[in-house]
């Protein structure tokens, strides 16, 4: 069986090398198994010499195929990429940074034979602070009351896939990918695993907070419509509020007569019905700028140098608009 490793690749040129020589040793360890490996990295337009290092790793390694992009397009365009130049039966996903461990790819291996077509490694939360822990918390407890899958806390993209799970999920041509919702999308048989996440080798995260919560915003919005939903409804809960207000204010008239309203009243209500009202059209907005955005069917990414052949492997089939010759 042949086992493909994608690690998208972005400002890693002090740890690539130690990564490969990581990897290499386990798919030294899986040969007399029957397994052989490919490794694909993709260089998402890196700013260091990245892609100095991935020549040299695929000099001495003819297993060694790389992709890099004519600029950052981020990692789910590098995910994309790595998985349609994936040739093997079944694909590893993971960080080039060291954080998950290569290790575990023996693990992954071991279950794919019990029959499963997802082996997913979900990381613990030690080490991590507090304010980090409760928020992620947080986070999954919310989304998963509002999207159609299910998300689970320390599961991201580090696991094992079949053949078909990525066939299946190269099938999926939307342009706004959010992958965690995706791997858990198309189903298929699945097993989960704890590991303690390990420190980063070298180099600093490009995640930053803001960058966290625009991809948190797409997993909330990529997999339902009830953002929309719920404009809607606080719509209608507005209307008749102001429906209840306004019997109240026509019954104190005849009541007790034309009393001059409220300044503070006035204000109150204008600003918390205009800031409702920006609300829902930012909400508006985001579907909106999405479906403009899959319309344009612009490519997922442009490369700008690579030792795959457009002939070679599965990657032939559907990655010609993404590839400059």
């Amino acid at each position: 069986m042949l086992i493909s490793i994608v690690a998208p690749c972005y400002d890693e040129e002090d740890v690539i090398e130690r990564f490969h020589d990581q990897v290499q040793k386990v798919a030294e360890e899986l040969l007399p198994l029957g397994h052989d490996m490919e490794f694909v990295y993709v260089d998402d337009g890196s700013r260091d010499r990245t892609l100095a290092a991935l020549e040299r790793l695929a000099d001495r390694d003819a297993r060694v195929r790389y992709v890099s992009f004519s600029r950052n397009f981020g990692k789910e365009a590098a995910l994309l990429a790595g998985l349609r130049h994936a040739t093997g039966d079944s694909v590893i996903v993971m960080d080039a940074d060291l954080q998950h461990p290569p290790e575990l790819i023996k693990r992954m291996v071991d279950l794919r034979a019990d029959g499963y077509d997802q082996v997913i490694a979900k990381r613990t939360r030690t080490g991590d602070s507090v304010t980090r822990t409760v928020t992620a918390r947080l986070y999954y407890r919310l989304i998963n009351r509002l999207v159609d899958v299910e998300l689970v806390d320390g599961v991201g993209d580090f696991r094992l896939m079949s053949r078909r799970v990525v066939d299946a999920i190269l099938d999926l041509s939307e342009y706004n990918r959010f992958s965690k919702g995706l791997f858990a999308w198309v189903g298929f048989p699945s097993t989960t695993f704890e590991y303690e996440n390990a420190v980063r080798e070298a180099g600093r995260s490009s995640w930053t907070f803001r960058s966290l919560l625009n991809y948190g915003l797409d997993g909330l919005l990529s997999f339902n419509n009830r953002p929309l939903r719920a404009a809607l409804h606080l719509g209608m809960g507005l209307l008749l509020c102001a429906g209840l207000y306004t019997a109240w204010i026509v019954g104190a008239a005849v009541v007790n007569g034309v009393q001059t309203p409220g300044y503070v009243t006035i204000i109150t209500a204008v600003t918390g019905v205009a800031g409702v009202q920006m609300i829902m059209l930012g909400v508006i907005g985001e579907y909106t700028g999405r479906i403009y955005y899959e319309v344009k069917r612009r490519p997922h990414f442009l490369v700008k140098a690579t030792n795959v052949k457009r002939t070679e492997g599965r990657a032939a089939c559907d990655t010609t608009k993404d590839l400059i010759p």
